[in-house]
């Protein structure tokens, strides 16, 4: 799917994959703010993220094209088993994923980016201003043509 630069693409699906309630909604707050045309999608760990891609267990399958905001520290399935995870799957693997954590250790930040995290972000670098992440985001989608 290509858009010529400036042109937002249509029906992007955002899946914030976070067990943090205001985190979730400060995202879903910007998302807004900064105008952009999107579903959002909430999952609180990885094996729920993993329902909503695969469209399991009662969840309605995400579409394409898609972006993943993902928690590192998360009950039951964390962000680097869920990074393992759509690596191996074929159907998944091309899945944008920016890691948006609060750890800022170093080896959580190069494990990410050896499963082909598209960015790392320390959520204390935000500080409350989830505004800046939403339009790195909507930079980014109207520049790169994403997976379909």
């Amino acid at each position: 799917m290509g858009n010529a630069m400036g042109a937002q693409p249509e029906n992007v699906s955002v899946l914030v994959v976070d067990d943090d309630d205001l985190d979730a909604m400060a995202v879903k707050r910007a998302l807004k703010s900064v105008g952009l045309n999107c579903s959002y999608i909430r999952a609180r760990d990885g094996i729920e993220a993993l329902e909503f891609l695969r469209g399991k267990n009662g969840c309605e399958r995400v579409r394409k094209p898609l972006l993943v905001l993902l928690d590192i520290n998360m009950p039951r399935l964390d962000g680097h088993g869920f990074l393992k995870e759509i690596s191996k799957d074929l159907e998944l693997a091309d899945t944008v994923v920016f890691v948006l954590t609060t750890s800022n250790d170093a080896l959580d930040r190069e494990a990410a980016y050896e499963k082909r995290a598209a960015g790392y972000i320390v959520k204390s670098d935000l500080g409350s201003n989830y505004n800046d992440l939403a339009g790195l985001l909507k930079d980014y989608w109207n520049i790169v043509s994403l997976p379909s």
